[in-house]
């Protein structure tokens, strides 16, 4: 009877070890994509915020300097194209870079308006979306991190086979292209 508990034993062992594995691997990967999928939705959080902060700033911005209109609407276009990408990959990347480098020039003109650079609505909303330039930067750092993570384990052997098995695939990076894209809008 010992040599028979021996052989189940083995056999159940063979068997029970591998089951395991397969499940705790399975679970994260499913616990990675969610994290990803939430930290996704704080960057989109904040990205709405900048989103909201345009109209007000373009409106101050052009209410000291009118004549300025190509900028104003260059802000007011790639605010639209980028609100209009719903995906969290490279195009939404760009398109949120873009912005985020005319949003640049917009701050930029107020140098040349002393009165504007003394406005105390201005300087809220230039605090407000410098604020929310941070956060955003956290966030795609949160983000990265969860799709570095989620594609480690669905690249590495052994974990890949259970990812192929059941979809997970490959995620996109939310990177900006330029350095000037990842600077912080100063502050006057």
């Amino acid at each position: 009877m010992n040599g028979m508990a021996f052989v189940i034993l083995t056999l159940g062992a063979l068997i029970l070890l591998p089951l395991i594995w397969a499940i705790a691997t399975y679970n994260r990967l499913v616990s990675t994509r969610q994290q990803m999928k939430e930290s996704w939705s704080g960057v989109d959080i904040e990205l709405k915020r900048r989103h909201d902060l345009i109209p007000n700033l373009v409106s101050t911005v052009k209410g000291y300097a009118a004549h300025e209109s190509d900028i104003f609407e260059k802000v007011a276009s790639l605010r639209a194209q980028a609100m209009s990408i719903t995906d969290h990959g490279g195009a939404r990347a760009q398109a949120e870079g873009e912005l985020a480098k005319t949003l640049g020039r917009l701050v930029g003109v107020a140098e040349r308006y002393p009165r504007l650079k003394a406005d105390a609505n201005f300087l809220e909303l230039q605090k407000e979306l410098a604020l929310t330039e941070d956060r955003i930067a956290a966030g795609r750092r949160f983000y990265n991190a969860n799709v570095r993570e989620l594609n480690t384990l669905s690249t590495t052997f052994p974990s890949n086979v259970l990812a192929g098995m059941f979809g997970f695939t490959i995620e996109e990076f939310f990177e900006l292209e330029h350095v000037t894209e990842r600077a912080v809008p100063a502050t006057f």
